[in-house]
């Protein structure tokens, strides 16, 4: 028996099961994927927002500030990419003036600092901002940062600290029983006091599985290019157009890693899992990021994606412990600003779980810190060089785009919650990011994976159990 067993392991459900690793609690995070942050959490715009846009009064408001609080401390704790870049919104018509006079006031109401800037203030901090623009929103605590690596990061610490994760178990039924809640999954059977539903687009379904007070999740899909890093600084703060009642529109984002990010759109779907890039969706980031920055090098675009977000029919964040069935608390409906939101969104289920559980006790042996992640580009020669003495595998050069050492591969496999498929790997120190998206270091890093996880490599999946990349020897 569980104490509690979380369920999804995106940034939500992982930053809840850190936080709960701070007590003496036996606890469970069920994941349905082959790994952690395979969902939205892997495919977002990875902005930690500063929190004026949201409706004051509001649950996305509230988390939002708080959430945009706590970042600068945890990715210091869990070694995470963080950058406190700041936020720009233009105006580039009257009519979007005035929707800043309104974000402005909102802005006063939420407790979130802003400066209005000139057209020349614009240009002056940001050059490839279209010329005609008119006003601006500097919102200075906005921020970006690594949404995957903060999700597996937490995982890990939690792990660290005693939390379990199993991988590939999807829930069929959650049964109420006497003592707490029977979990059926395709892999086995799971008994808990308490359940944390953080299953993202399906939670209106796992919530229907114990009859809880109705809502229903309808997924927006978000479709995204990538510039390639030699694309330089095209800009230098993240730079929203003035926010619609539907999506705060196509952003141009400069990403921890030196990427540029565009998009999104946002597009209602039936499907759960449609993750497929249009023509059309595509066609349209490129037309909206075009009003608003010049010089924008379509032609270093390496990647295309598209992201779903989890869009509840209550118009707000759903954080909230069944009244029909006790014990049963519900994560749901956590769109933008979730990711920012995420860590408050912890605190507070934390609150209910010790509402229901009376007697948990701290752990006294709580570690925060994640152990130390060797970022071997970014170190000074000197360091590099003891390195390489200790270890000669971070001698050696896997992806050359990105320069990410054997050392460094080695090392997220074996860490708690680690990389067993090649998307894991590029997720957790980023081979096969780069200009040439792994077509040089994925045979290498299949290699590697295969070596250190003690299979042959035909046994080596890119993400799911079913993604073979190799499927025998072609010579003898």
């Amino acid at each position: 028996m569980y104490d509690v067993v979380v369920i999804g392991a995106g940034i939500i459900g992982t930053s809840i099961a850190r936080e709960l690793s701070k007590y003496e609690a036996k606890v469970l995070v069920l994941e349905k994927a082959n790994d952690i942050a395979n969902g939205t959490t892997m495919a977002n715009s990875a902005i930690v927002h500063s929190g004026y846009d949201p409706v004051p009064g509001t649950k996305k408001a509230e988390f939002n500030v708080k959430g945009n609080l706590m970042y600068p401390q945890i990715c210091k704790e869990l070694d995470v990419p963080f950058k406190s870049i700041g936020s720009i919104t233009i105006a580039l018509t009257d009519e979007d003036v005035e929707t800043l006079n309104e974000l402005e006031e909102r802005s006063k109401i939420n407790g979130v600092p802003v400066q209005r800037l000139t057209r020349e203030e614009i240009l002056e901090r940001e050059p490839n901002v279209n010329k005609e623009v008119k006003a601006g929103l500097l919102a200075p605590t906005a921020g970006i940062v690594g949404p995957w690596e903060l999700a597996i990061a937490c995982m890990e610490n939690a792990m660290e600290n005693g939390v379990e994760l199993v991988l590939n178990n999807k829930v069929e039924e959650i049964e109420k029983t006497e003592t707490g809640f029977r979990i059926t999954t395709n892999e086995g059977i799971y008994e808990a006091k308490v359940v944390i539903n953080c299953a993202g687009v399906y939670a209106d379904e796992l919530n229907a599985k114990v009859h809880g007070e109705e809502f229903a999740i309808k997924p927006k899909s978000g479709e995204y290019f990538v510039l390639d890093k030699r694309s330089g600084n095209i800009v230098n703060s993240v730079i929203f157009p003035c926010p619609a009642k539907k999506s705060k529109g196509v952003l141009v984002i400069p990403t921890v890693h030196g990427n540029t990010l565009l998009g999104p759109t946002s597009t209602p779907i039936e499907d759960k899992e449609g993750n497929e890039t249009t023509k059309e969706g595509l066609d349209y980031v490129r037309d909206q990021v075009g009003r608003m920055v010049e010089n924008i090098p379509f032609g270093n675009v390496i990647r295309s994606f598209t992201g779903l977000r989890a869009t509840a029919d209550r118009g707000d964040f759903i954080i909230e412990e069944s009244k029909k069935c006790p014990g049963f608390i519900n994560v749901a409906g956590i769109e933008s600003p979730g990711l920012t939101a995420a860590p408050a969104i912890a605190l507070e289920v934390e609150g209910l779980v010790k509402g229901i559980l009376n007697d948990l006790k701290p752990n006294k042996n709580f570690n925060p810190y994640r152990n130390r992640v060797i970022h071997f580009e970014e170190l000074p020669v000197e360091e590099k060089g003891e390195i390489i003495k200790e270890n000669p595998q971070y001698g050696n050069i896997i992806c050359r785009c990105e320069k990410i050492t054997e050392g460094e591969i080695v090392d997220c496999i074996h860490r708690k919650g680690g990389a067993t498929t090649v998307k894991g790997v590029k997720k957790r120190v980023r081979p096969g990011t780069g200009r040439c998206q792994g077509g040089f270091c994925e045979p290498r890093v299949v290699e590697i994976l295969a070596r250190e996880l003690g299979k042959n490599m035909d046994e080596i999946v890119y993400d799911g159990p079913e993604s073979r990349i190799l499927i025998g020897r072609t010579k003898k």
